[in-house]
């Protein structure tokens, strides 16, 4: 087995990137569901809250058929690397993201954002200057827990990414092959890192959730 310090920050990596890429995604789409009517749009917030409630190796199962060489995106050859479990952790905290980004922006009063444009400022410019700021600790809160998730992934990733020491293996994976190889001291080792990680986080996402003094509630 690797090293315990190679397999923290390799975690820490993938978990980081990939909730770089879902910010990027689910926070947009969060503001389109939450600020538009279109035509799917509770079909589109259904997908992508459905990994929320799939079994985690359900989604590693699709993401294999996905990205398999007979699959749609075979072509980027990304089975058993660094990539697969950066698509597996991205997929299983996309929903958490999403629907955190959601609760944000639904706590910002669409009357701000009137008043912004009544001032002249345009769509863009009231988004950046009112929007995001007032959702700002809402969508911090997302990201940490976005992170979270992708930190703790497991089903989803060993299905596309395999648990390969020094290639693939995360936190998660580690723990359980110390468990399998019944090496119980790193197996709590690993244990009590994840758990440090998990408090952490979801401490600072509930500081972060909370109504601000004179806020709405």
């Amino acid at each position: 087995m690797e090293a315990l310090p190679t397999i923290v920050l390799s975690t820490v990596l993938y978990a980081a990137v990939s909730t770089l890429i879902v910010m990027l995604l689910a926070v947009p789409l969060a503001y389109c569901i939450v600020r538009h009517r279109f035509f799917g749009r509770d079909l589109v917030a259904t997908l992508g809250s459905l990994p929320l409630v799939l079994p985690p190796t359900a989604v590693g199962y699709l993401l294999l058929r996905l990205l398999a060489d007979d699959g749609p995106l075979g072509f980027l050859d990304v089975l058993l690397t660094w990539k697969a479990v950066v698509i597996a952790c991205a997929a299983m905290s996309f929903p958490l993201v999403l629907r955190t980004a959601r609760v944000a922006f639904e706590g910002v009063d669409p009357r701000l954002e009137a008043l912004a444009r009544t001032l002249g400022h345009g769509r863009w410019r009231t988004l950046r200057a009112v929007t995001l700021p007032l959702a700002g600790r809402g969508l911090v809160a997302a990201a940490v827990l976005g992170f979270t998730r992708a930190m703790g992934e497991f089903g989803a990733t060993v299905i596309v990414a395999g648990n390969i020491p020094g290639r693939t293996q995360t936190l998660a994976s580690a723990i359980y092959s110390a468990q399998q190889s019944g090496n119980a001291g790193l197996a709590n080792l690993l244990l009590a890192i994840a758990l440090a990680i998990g408090f952490a986080a979801v401490f600072a996402s509930e500081w972060l959730s909370r109504p601000r003094k004179g806020g709405r509630t």
